[in-house]
């Protein structure tokens, strides 16, 4: 199995300002903006929320409810109106997917999406950031593969057809990833699902160090380059330092798929499992998590 870490959401270039943090922990990462998407960011809801409102609210109006959004990973069910047979995927294309390629990336293997959060409060009738709340990398949901596909109306599911990489633009390569329906860990399939988000903050999702800025990452010890895995753009073992049980990493501040193979490391799998089972109590008493 092959973990990757995809940075994904609203970042300083594409959106500029972070996925909030709601007082209640609820964590809603924003899609980022796309001039050419059908779906406007109003049309989204997130785990009860007008995603339209949050983006004006947090961007000051210069992202615009009515905007379009690259609405990618696709991991809630109850986002926007589904097609029948709906599944949750994610796509990729150009240098990146060339990057997932490269490293192997297929089915079984999990992707875990993290991006740039921030605590935010209500005033009055908007949400505003929380005046001195950290900036922080947070992990926010995930997808374990079980189909690769060609972004190609010709060979595409129908139901995947509504997905942004479908566009006039022509991106070679450009790919597919369809969620399995439950996750396989060691060849033992759970009853987890395949796919969905983190929907409430908690301090095992937070890859930010404490007392650190958000790039300097407290991870878990197997992934230090000492025991002879690399975290793909992580390859300067000067990034690299440990803090007890943990790895130290001061991450690069460009690229989006960081590729980590976890074969025959069945902690990885263990921490993996931890944190989507936490995810999937809370679905079940009733708060924010998968789909």
């Amino acid at each position: 199995m092959r973990l990757i870490l995809s940075r994904k959401g609203f970042d300083s270039a594409a959106g500029g300002v972070a996925s909030p943090i709601l007082p209640d922990g609820t964590m809603l990462s924003l899609p980022i903006p796309e001039e050419a998407s059908p779906i406007r960011y109003r049309d989204i809801r997130l785990h009860g929320h007008d995603v339209g409102q949050v983006v004006a609210d947090l961007t000051r109006r210069k992202v615009a409810a009515d905007a379009g959004a690259h609405l990618d990973p696709d991991l809630v069910a109850a986002a926007i109106p589904r097609p029948a047979g709906w599944r949750p995927l994610f796509g990729q294309a150009d240098n990146e997917q060339r990057v997932l390629e490269r490293e192997g990336v297929g089915v079984g293997d999990v992707f875990l999406f993290f991006g740039w959060f921030r605590r935010v409060e209500e005033r009055g009738d908007r949400y505003a950031f929380v005046r001195g709340a950290p900036d922080l990398h947070v992990l926010w949901g995930w997808l374990q593969v079980g189909e690769v596909v060609a972004a190609d109306r010709s060979t595409a599911p129908p139901w995947a057809t509504h997905h942004p990489h479908f566009s006039d633009t022509p991106r070679r390569p450009n790919v597919l990833y369809v969620a399995a329906d439950h996750l396989v860990l060691d060849r033992v399939t759970t009853d987890l699902p395949g796919a969905g988000v983190f929907g409430r903050y908690h301090d095992d999702l937070c890859l930010t160090a404490p007392g650190c800025t958000r790039s300097v990452w407290r991870l878990p010890g197997w992934f230090h380059p000492d025991g002879g895995r690399m975290l793909g753009y992580h390859g300067d073992r000067r990034r690299w330092s440990r803090d007890g049980e943990h790895a130290v990493l001061r991450s690069v501040g460009r690229g989006q798929e960081f590729v980590f193979d976890a074969a025959g490391v069945p902690a990885a799998g263990v921490w993996v499992r931890r944190l989507i089972e936490r995810a999937s109590s809370i679905a079940q008493e009733g708060g924010t998590a998968h789909g």
